[in-house]
Formats: C-alpha cells, structure tokens, sequence
C-alpha cells in the first residue's frame, strides 16, 4: 500500500482509503474477463479492498472476486456480507462457509452483516465473533446501521466499519451517525460515492473538476475522502475507471471548492433517515 491513504480500523489495521466495490459485476459473461482485469489493476495499483457480498448476483460476485485474487489473496483485504436472513448462530456459519468456497479462500478479512433484520443484534454479534475465534474472520463490522441501531450492539461491542450509503447528494450520515462512529473510533466505509454514475453531469462539480484539471469523478470522490476516517469503494468495471478512480487520492479540494460544493448540495440541518440503496 506504499503511497496509498490508509484509514485505521478499530484494532489499529490500516486498510486503503480507496477500495474496490463489486455490486452489479459478475452480471454479463461477456464482460467478465474485463471485470477480473480491472479488479488486477486496481491491486496493481494499491486499491487491495475489494468489497463483495453474497448477496451481489446471488454468490456470482464472490466468485468474480475469487477469481481474480487468485494468486495474490495475500496482497488483498477481502470484505464480504452475510444476509440478514442467515445471521443467527447456525446461518452465518452456513453462509460464511459458502462464502469462502465462492472466493476461493480460508479468511474472509472481514465481515458484515448486510442490513439489520429480524435476528437479534446479540446473536449475530456472537456469531460473528465466533467467526472470528475460529480464524475464517479476521474483523467483523456492519453496514446500512444507524446511531440507534449500533446502541443495540450488545455488550458495548465495537464494529470494525458501518458501511452506509454516503455521497454529495446522501449526506444525512454527517449529522449524528459520522460523529457517533468518531466517538467510537469506527471508520464509514461509504458505498456508491458517486451516486452510481448520476452525480457526474452536476455543473457545480463539473466546474471543479475543470479547475483542477481532473475528471468529475475524481472530484466526487476527493470529497467523499476528505476527511482521514471514511473509506470509499466505488465500483469499476474497466482499468481505465480503476485509473481514473486511483486518481481521486491524490486531488486535494480547496476551501473554496468545499464551499461550493456546500452551496450546491447543503449538509444536513436535521437529523434524516438512513438513505439504502
């Protein structure tokens, strides 16, 4: 990760500010060996988190993944998710062990509950620890959780990341749930910080983007990693969109870009709903 921004995790792991996400890949057979290589360059390039879920085309996502880390599973952080639906004691064992097979690998580094269901926090939480004890985890964490539902967590535990939905245009996380995470030193790890593509044609940050000469993109992105404690995993289906991705690192808005972007998508003055996508 030389020359990559890391961000701590709880237990003082430092992992990449700029990861890879994989929702919607693995969907077209025809795009596959193109998706595999921009998974390669994006580890070529210091973007070893690669975010999976086996949920993401039923398993297939994992098994892109899979793939593509064969052969350099030790210079990758794997992160993958567990359904709500399998996240009691029997489920998540079940669903951990089929979720190893699909990448090809005896450790998942870490491990999410996808969303809050209707097992109760505890017996997930013990599950996952139990994971953990075992060695087929290396952390777990949570995702899509807000402030209330990470008071539920029993115990006092800790999650290594909340993996919620966070860009220009879903900034209600910034009001109580950023800081929240501060206080328990638990990073974000923000999915779909460009909005899935719908945020690039936006004039405020296409007039960023042209004074510093960077993609819109790029912009998006610097915004989302302005601070040290959020992590980013866009999805890429090309090397040249990992590239361009890979970029975003190293752009530092000004003050008056911040400003701007302010002005054009407002922080939150109240607290609002967890956005999910």
């Amino acid at each position: 990760m030389a020359g990559i921004r890391t961000v701590a995790l709880p237990s003082g792991e430092r992992v990449p500010a700029l990861g890879q996400g994989t929702w919607r890949m693995a969907g077209d057979p025809a795009r596959r060996a193109e998706e595999i290589a921009a998974l390669r360059r994006g580890v070529d390039l210091g973007l070893t988190l690669i975010d999976t879920a086996e949920m993401y085309g039923h398993g297939a996502s994992e098994e892109l993944v899979g793939e593509a880390v064969r052969g350099r599973r030790e210079d990758v952080y794997l992160v993958s998710k567990v359904l709500p639906s399998h996240a009691d004691r029997k489920g998540t064992v079940d669903a951990c062990h089929a979720s190893l097979r699909r990448l090809g690998t005896d450790r998942i580094d870490l491990y999410l509950l996808h969303w809050r269901g209707d097992v109760p926090l505890h017996e997930t939480v013990e599950a996952l620890d139990a994971r953990v004890s075992e060695g087929s985890v290396g952390a777990w964490g949570v995702s899509n959780l807000d402030v209330d539902d990470l008071a539920d967590l029993p115990g006092g535990a800790v999650p290594a990341t909340d993996q919620v939905l966070y860009n220009l245009t879903r900034r209600g996380p910034e009001y109580d749930l950023l800081p929240r995470c501060r206080e328990l030193g638990v990073p974000i790890m923000a999915y779909s910080p460009v909005e899935q593509g719908r945020l690039l044609g936006h004039r405020t940050i296409a007039a960023v983007a042209a004074a510093h000469g960077k993609s819109p993109a790029q912009v998006a992105l610097a915004w989302v990693l302005r601070r040290g404690d959020v992590i980013a995993i866009p999805k890429a289906s090309t090397a040249a969109h990992v590239e361009d991705n890979r970029a975003a690192l190293d752009l530092r808005l000004t003050d008056e870009d911040l400003a701007a972007l302010d002005r054009a998508f407002p922080p939150p003055a109240g607290k609002q709903p967890l956005d999910i996508l």
